[in-house]
């Protein structure tokens, strides 16, 4: 990238996080992607669709942050946007899940694909930790600088006057966040719970109701809720 953002991001993040692009990790992040993207295993998702949550959506729109870990690393199921997948892909374990505590706490029946656009669409930021993947190896690219870049997106958002929800399913999240959780107190809410993933489900992601929790929070800021049906 050369000090400058990929063409690609969305031009209200790339003001928002204009001081990154001059950090040293990302020019080293960039080149160890170069050489991946060349190598014989695929890398998810299409380097066209790694800032898909950005561009879906804007930093003064973001009134909820939802942070997953790294990208699906099946193939097609990775398209830039945590938990989601494209609408002809079948939905992963943890994103069931999801939708089954959506059921349980909204009466929202589960929709028949998974991808999660018209959650983006109202507002809500779906960030993955890490970008991207190997295909076939999760957390492949732990380590080469992703994490810091995403720490530095919660942290530019953590500035912001406006009120932001940040929902934290899992420890990766958790950590993530671990440095403006306290702080963050004070201006922006901060929902927890365990991971939606089979092994951690029963241990608290169900009944922790967060997408009632998140409408009651956008109202009590005067803001639309989010309508979580997916069509």
């Amino acid at each position: 990238m050369n000090g400058l953002p990929p063409p690609q991001l969305e031009q209200s993040w790339k003001e928002a996080l204009k001081e990154e692009w001059t950090k040293e990790y990302l020019h080293a992040l960039i080149t160890f992607l170069a050489k991946e993207r060349v190598g014989p295993i695929p890398v998810y998702p299409p380097k066209e669709e790694v800032f898909n949550a950005f561009n879906h959506t804007p930093f003064d729109k973001v009134k909820v942050v939802i942070i997953g870990q790294d990208p699906y690393h099946g193939p097609g199921q990775a398209h830039g946007l945590s938990f989601s997948v494209p609408d002809n892909m079948k939905q992963p374990p943890s994103l069931k899940n999801i939708f089954k505590e959506l059921q349980d706490d909204l009466g929202i029946l589960p929709p028949q694909h998974g991808c999660l656009t018209a959650w983006t669409k109202q507002g809500v930021l779906m960030l993955n930790a890490v970008l991207t993947v190997r295909a076939h190896t999760p957390r492949s690219h732990y380590g080469k600088g992703w994490e810091e870049f995403t720490d530095g997106v919660v942290a530019r958002l953590s500035q912001r006057e406006d009120p932001v929800i940040f929902v934290l399913w899992g420890k990766t999240a958790q950590e993530k966040c671990r440095h403006i959780i306290e702080q963050t107190k004070k201006r922006h809410f901060v929902l927890m719970a365990p991971h939606p993933s089979p092994y951690s489900v029963h241990s608290g992601f169900f009944g922790c109701r967060h997408f009632s929790k998140i409408n009651e929070l956008l109202k009590k800021q005067e803001k639309e809720p989010i309508n979580w049906i997916i069509a």
